[in-house]
C-alpha cells in the first residue's frame, strides 16, 4: 500500500521556518485534496492547511494565515507546507493527508515533531 513519508521536522527559535515534506512512495491516483493538520499534547487534531486538487485553492485558519503556505510537486509526489514566523504555539506533532476518490480514501503520514522554542 502506498505511504506517506513526512520529513524536515526539528526545533527551531520562534520567527524562524521550516519546511516539512510528505512524500508518497509511489503514485496516489485520483486524489482530491491534500492537507496537513497539527497535534498538540492534550489537544485535538487540528488542520492547518489545505490545498484542493481540482483548482489549486489553498485555505488556511486564522491561526496560520500569512505565515503558512501549502505546495505541491506532481512529478515528485509530495506535498510540502512552508511555515514562516513560526511561534511557540505552533509547537506540535504535524500530519499530512491525503484524500482519494479510491479505496482507501485516506492517507495519513507518520507526523514529524516540530518544536518553536528559544
Amino acid at each position: 500500500q502506498v505511504q506517506l513519508v513526512e520529513s524536515g521536522g526539528g526545533l527551531v527559535q520562534p520567527g524562524g521556518s521550516l519546511r516539512l515534506s510528505c512524500a508518497a512512495s509511489a503514485r496516489i491516483f485520483s486524489i482530491t485534496a491534500m492537507d496537513w493538520y497539527r497535534q498538540a499534547p492534550g489537544q485535538e487534531r487540528e488542520q492547518v492547511a489545505t490545498i484542493t486538487t481540482s483548482d489549486g485553492r489553498t485555505r488556511y485558519p486564522d491561526s496560520v494565515k500569512g505565515r503558512f503556505t501549502i505546495s505541491r510537486d506532481n512529478a515528485k509526489n509530495t506535498v510540502y507546507l512552508q511555515m514562516n514566523n513560526l511561534k511557540p504555539d505552533d509547537t506540535a506533532v504535524y500530519y499530512c493527508r491525503v484524500a482519494s476518490r479510491l479505496s482507501p480514501y485516506i492517507y495519513w503520514g507518520q507526523g514529524t515533531q516540530v518544536t518553536v522554542s528559544s
